[in-house]
């Protein structure tokens, strides 16, 4: 027998050998995996975004078929038809879920916002505002570099050339990736019935905030004041705006009529922040 049909005859047998080992290993220290598992997240959107809490899609359907206190309707992405087909196949009860959408809390675009310094490193966000915070002066705003776009799971958000993300409200799932990787944190959820927004993020006093950005919110306090329901408050020097206060109980919006920088505007989706027309004020206080 030659020497290359007896290194093949081995090599075959110690093949079939290890085969049949790892065959019985699997079958008697094998873990059985509940199907179920496999069936709910197969419902999922696969999105992989990590609103749920959970390490992707995978890690929510084991959580929420294994574990009885893990609510059914974690899924942010998958909103409430979702959440109610989770909660058939597990059989729990699933709460209703608000819809949200992501905002950018920053109108600051090119024309607008003064520049300290020409950056020109990494085209990214984190990698700017390493470098004095970045190269716009009001240290708050959106730094245009894009990575909550390229971060977005969803293909849900564009680089507008004025410099700020816009937000497709058809393709956006609220899943809070945008909001996590933001180093400016600029970005918010909002539900989908909001009245008004405050298109800023500016902490600094009056004068600073509007030196820096023309169209910043400067503290004045003048929509408070205005709103009849205590919607809008004050904190470090921005107003802040209760979009369930608003939302059930204002008919008419006098806080977008009286806003000297006109920071406070309808909440129109879809746009780049602070291109709100007049039309649109309009059809906001009449609501």
């Amino acid at each position: 027998m030659s020497t290359s049909i007896l290194i093949l005859l081995v090599l075959t047998s110690l093949g079939l050998f290890f085969g049949f080992v790892l065959a019985y290993s699997n079958k008697k220290f094998g873990i059985e995996v509940n199907p179920l598992i496999h069936i709910v997240e197969d419902v999922l959107p696969k999105g992989q975004c990590g609103a749920c809490g959970y390490a992707g899609c995978m890690a929510y359907a084991e959580a929420v078929v294994l574990n009885a206190d893990v609510p059914p309707n974690l899924c942010i992405p998958g909103k409430d038809p979702i959440a109610k087909m989770v909660a058939e196949l597990t059989g729990k009860a699933a709460a209703a879920m608000e819809p949200q959408i992501a905002q950018v809390k920053c109108a600051g675009i090119h024309s607008k916002a003064a520049k300290s310094y020409q950056y020109n490193g990494v085209q990214d966000c984190t990698a700017a505002n390493l470098l004095f915070g970045g190269p716009k002066d009001c240290k708050f705003g959106c730094l245009g570099l894009g990575t909550c776009v390229k971060n977005c799971p969803f293909d849900a958000m564009v680089m507008s050339a004025d410099g700020l993300p816009i937000i497709d409200p058809d393709k956006c799932t609220a899943c809070g990736k945008c909001v996590s990787v933001c180093p400016k944190q600029v970005i918010n959820l909002m539900p989908v019935g909001a009245k008004v927004r405050v298109n800023c993020s500016s902490k600094d006093k009056g004068p600073v905030a509007k030196k820096a950005c023309s169209i910043a919110c400067i503290g004045c306090s003048l929509c408070m004041r205005q709103c009849p329901h205590g919607a809008i408050k004050m904190e470090n020097n921005l107003a802040i705006v209760d979009s369930k206060i608003c939302e059930a109980q204002c008919s008419d919006a006098l806080c977008l009529t009286k806003c000297p920088t006109k920071a406070i505007r309808p909440f129109v989706t879809g746009i780049v922040p602070g291109t709100e027309n007049e039309e649109s004020v309009i059809a906001a206080c009449a609501k």
